[in-house]
């Protein structure tokens, strides 16, 4: 901040002025304590909408059902990405995973697949760039990213998209590295980080007091749906992460109008280990 002349400050945009500041009126009756019957009660997700930006989703799986949409990031001749239609479909697996776990949790939501990531589990990071700005564009209640890039140059333009996402209330749930790492966007405080704890039930949440991880869900020998109608096993924060999806689908189905703060302040008065959480 520089003084303006004569010690007196210079005017600021970001100053609210002689003028009260407008009302912001919550969504809901906030009671004490916060439960889970009040985050999303009986709630099945209607109304929200998820983006999942994986590997592609299995359309009409057992466990998934018919999707909303289906998407990917294409590279034209001239070298860019775009975002077309998918015709693919999931192309190896983790993508229908992620979708069937949050559809066992919100069974209402609409779900959108974004395929950022190819065989063997590998995308470039401006297909991850243009899938999530695709994303933020279309305006998704949540967007599930199962995956994270260590590229510091990705990783700047990632960290200005989660602000966007964060101001715009997009909110994206992000998976921490299964290593010791240093990756992205899950380090970002404007998203939900996910890590894994091994309880089998799927609406544990444990709030981490030493972030950067913010939260643990079930991710340890989890059924998922997967590549042409079948089932796996699996491990991970990668399967934790839609754990978390599925629960902010649930309280944003049941309080619309959130931002992220808020569904971030409700996932902590839930979790396990938070005093007077449920």
């Amino acid at each position: 901040m520089t003084p303006g002349r004569g010690g007196a400050e210079l005017s600021l945009s970001w100053r609210l002025g002689d003028d009260p500041a407008g009302t912001a009126p919550q969504p809901a009756s906030w009671p004490h304590p916060i439960s889970k019957e009040w985050a999303w009660g009986d709630g099945s997700g209607a109304g929200a909408r998820v983006c999942i930006l994986d590997s592609g989703v299995e359309q009409d799986h057992p466990q998934v059902g018919p999707i909303q949409g289906a998407y990917a990031v294409q590279e034209t001749q001239g070298g860019q990405s775009v975002v077309t239609e998918d015709t693919e479909g999931d192309v190896c697996g983790h993508g229908t995973a992620c979708a069937s776990i949050i559809r066992s949790l919100a069974p209402a939501c609409e779900i959108i697949s974004v395929r950022v990531l190819g065989l063997g589990y590998f995308g470039s990071g401006e297909a991850l760039i243009t899938g999530l700005r695709w994303a933020l564009e279309q305006d998704f209640d949540v967007i599930n990213m199962s995956l994270s890039t260590t590229k510091p140059e990705v990783a700047r333009t990632l960290y200005h998209l989660a602000d966007v996402a964060y101001f715009r209330r997009n909110l994206i749930v992000a998976s921490a590295h299964n290593t010791p790492i240093e990756s992205f966007p899950w380090r970002f405080a404007s998203v939900i980080s996910v890590g894994s704890h091994k309880q089998p039930d799927p609406e544990l949440l444990v709030y981490n007091p030493a972030p950067p991880v913010e939260f643990f869900a079930r991710g340890d020998r989890v059924p998922v749906g997967w590549l042409n109608g079948g089932e796996m096993v699996c491990s991970g924060n990668s399967f934790a992460t839609p754990h978390v999806s599925g629960m902010c689908a649930r309280i944003l189905g049941a309080h619309g109008g959130l931002t992220p703060y808020q569904v971030k302040t409700v996932l902590h008065l839930i979790a396990g280990n938070v005093t007077g959480g449920t």
